[in-house]
């Protein structure tokens, strides 16, 4: 969280409210480790990472949401190993993303 810092410090200082999204839980493999983030900004502005592909941007839209007023959400996001082999990946996995505004 500590590299995020200077962005969500800036985002606020412009008066944007920011979402944070945690993965908080991986099954099999994934990306990223447990504890890795990502910050969005009220404007669309984005820190971090919660999976180094497509799930960011299915976060984003989540994040966008809470910012507007929906309540915190639990994600899971995954892929079976036979959809994995068919697309070229060795395995599939899942995680876990939570989805929150910052106050």
């Amino acid at each position: 969280m500590k590299e995020l810092l200077p962005e969500i410090d800036r985002w606020r200082a412009n008066g944007d409210r920011v979402a944070i999204a945690t993965v908080v839980a991986t099954r099999r493999t994934s990306p990223r480790p447990v504890g890795s983030k990502l910050a969005v900004s009220e404007s669309g502005e984005l820190a971090g990472s919660v999976s180094g592909g497509c799930v960011e941007g299915d976060v984003y839209l989540a994040a966008q949401d809470v910012l507007a007023g929906g309540a915190p959400r639990l994600i899971t996001y995954g892929i079976t190993d036979d959809m994995a082999l068919g697309i070229g990946l060795s395995c599939g996995g899942e995680i876990d993303v939570f989805v929150e505004s910052l106050e």
